[in-house]
């Protein structure tokens, strides 16, 4: 099976998302939040960094959890992935 090539929407959108966790993640150290979420620093470190793209669901969801922020609420925040990403409150 071959994965089809993401388009530049998908990276965006991707690049969005990494960057309103980041800012979420505030003054908390990547270690405490991979940790509190179950997840590995270098996982989070590329999700952040926007190099995944396009990562699981139950993955954001613990990350979402464990920085108090709402999906539905970070949905709409990456929905127009073509616009800059937006302050997150905490």
């Amino acid at each position: 099976m071959v994965r089809e090539p993401l388009t530049q929407e998908q990276i965006q959108r991707g690049r969005t998302l990494g960057a309103l966790l980041r800012r979420a993640r505030a003054d908390r150290t990547m270690v405490d939040v991979a940790r509190d979420s179950g997840i590995s620093v270098e996982t989070l470190r590329k999700i952040e960094g926007g190099r995944i793209p396009t990562p699981a669901f139950f993955t954001i969801a613990a990350v979402a959890t464990t920085l108090g922020l709402s999906l539905d609420d970070l949905l709409t925040r990456t929905d127009d992935p073509l616009s800059p990403p937006r302050d997150v409150a905490v």
